[in-house]
């Protein structure tokens, strides 16, 4: 079969498309035929070796975090699917392996696909639906009639997170440029900042729970914007010693790492009254099926920026790079 092969870390020239042996299901997993797979930022770090400190594979390695497709065989000790049945999945952080014809999936990991969703649609919402719905319901607590800010709200991650937060019920301002507003407002945002000409942290309003997507100095304004004793979640900045003990197995030594690189992000956050937290999120098909319900129900839109062939998934993967992405991207098999 043919899929995205990593050889070695660093540019995309360490990558490839190329011929590779088909997976064989262990007992639990499902095979999947792969109809089309969503792109992230995560997949371009993973190539660049950003994450080796994190996770750190045998290579050569299928790249590739989630996927859409049919069930084509499953494992002994499967009882959930059958050959046949069309899921989405966020696959395991250290498996990898939507970028392929085909991928092995936890069973545990998938869900039905919405029934109002083709599968170019379908593979957009596991990885950025699964970490805004964990963050917001999960990490923040978000409740009805909260003040929520979410930075960078026209994003992958944003366009889900806008519309979780209004599902639970809270006022929601966002981050975006004068582009992404109408974006945003459509999606339910009741305030939306232009972060081009208007500074966050000179607004007046004050929230009860942040939900950072872009870092820096953004996260920074963020700590001056919250009422004292609550939480700021973050995707973009530092990972600090949670993140280990939460998210990546208790993994000691990492969470000595994490805490010291976390320092200076922790004390900003502590000076401002604000706890601090770093999500790493984690596939669940429970969660997903949660999503696909709402997008059923009409609660949830999935909102794409553009559309690769299999056969240019490197340019597809320059364009999440560049920056310039709005959105998801997803590339289709057929």
């Amino acid at each position: 079969m043919r899929a995205y092969v990593l050889k070695y870390y660093g540019g995309s020239e360490r990558s490839e498309l190329t011929d590779v042996p088909a997976p064989r299901p262990r007992p639990r997993n499902i095979l999947v035929e792969v109809r089309a797979c969503g792109l992230n930022p995560v997949d371009y770090k993973f190539r660049q070796g950003t994450l080796r400190t994190i996770l750190r594979p045998q290579l050569p390695f299928v790249l590739g975090n989630e996927l859409a497709g049919e069930v084509v065989a499953v494992g002994s000790e499967v009882r959930r699917w059958r050959v046949g049945d069309r899921v989405f999945a966020r696959v395991a952080k250290d498996r990898g392996g939507a970028f392929a014809e085909q991928a092995c999936v936890d069973e545990d990991h998938a869900a039905s696909m919405p029934g109002n969703l083709d599968f170019t649609s379908a593979p957009a919402v596991p990885l950025a639906g699964l970490t805004a719905l964990q963050a917001l319901r999960d990490e923040l607590d978000v409740n009805p009639g909260q003040r929520v800010f979410i930075s960078g709200g026209a994003g992958g991650v944003g366009t889900f997170a806008i519309q979780i937060a209004k599902w639970l019920g809270a006022h929601v301002t966002t981050t975006a440029s004068k582009r992404g507003e109408a974006l945003v407002r459509s999606l339910g945002c009741d305030e939306a900042i232009d972060y081009t000409t208007q500074d966050i942290s000179k607004s007046g309003l004050r929230f009860d729970a942040g939900f950072d997507l872009i870092g820096g100095k953004t996260l920074d304004k963020m700590f001056e914007i919250m009422k004292p004793g609550t939480k700021v979640v973050s995707i973009a900045a530092l990972p600090e010693p949670q993140t280990a003990v939460r998210d990546l197995g208790g993994r000691r030594l990492l969470a000595v790492l994490f805490w010291i690189i976390s320092y200076g992000i922790r004390s900003r956050a502590r000076r401002a009254g604000v706890s601090y937290r770093y999500l790493f999120m984690h596939p669940s098909g429970t969660d997903l099926a949660q999503l696909a319900e709402l997008i059923e129900q009409g609660k949830l839109n999935v909102i794409l920026d553009k559309t690769y062939p299999f056969a240019n998934i490197s340019e597809a993967l320059a364009y999440i790079e560049s920056g310039h992405a709005k959105e998801k991207v997803v590339v289709t098999m057929s």
